[in-house]
């Protein structure tokens, strides 16, 4: 199997400034997603492009160490990245969008995945699915996430 894109919308009732600065920190990755062991900002100065963060994830019950690097930082609209790490399913492209929608903010993500070798092209495809199939309740937790963590406006 060659890959493919995965991703969800949700909306989160916070500005879009205040979504987008919590995003913007990858460090607080774990917070929504569970399968992100740990992380930490590996270049000096705040989040923009040419930012790398390094993690351990767990994908399929195995631990990977991961880098992304930020490729695109529009605030408070666009985030994008590439993964600069080697495994046999890596990330050559992801992303949020946020607008405003009323007085919360609208986020679309997305990730897309490819297989590196040949380990990687016997399980992208279960990859995924995978991803496809949580992709919506990933959209909800980082809405949880934003809401209980970013104080409300007014």
């Amino acid at each position: 199997m060659a890959g493919g894109r995965f991703g969800g919308t949700t909306v989160i009732d916070r500005p879009i400034d205040a979504v987008f600065a919590f995003l913007a920190d990858g460090e607080n990755d774990p917070k929504f997603s569970s399968r992100v062991l740990e992380i930490r900002k590996t270049t000096d100065g705040p989040p923009g492009v040419g930012t790398v963060y390094a993690s351990t994830v767990k994908d399929g019950g195995v631990k990977f160490k991961r880098e992304f690097k930020l490729t695109e930082f529009e605030p408070p609209t666009k985030i994008r990245w590439t993964e600069i790490s080697s495994g046999p399913v890596e990330t050559p492209e992801g992303g949020y969008d946020l607008s405003p929608h009323g007085e919360g903010t609208q986020l679309t993500y997305y990730n897309v995945i490819e297989p590196a070798n040949f380990m990687g092209r016997l399980i992208v495809g279960f990859a995924l699915r995978s991803a496809r199939k949580g992709a919506d309740d990933f959209a909800a937790s980082i809405k949880r996430t934003v809401e209980s963590e970013v104080p409300a406006a007014g």
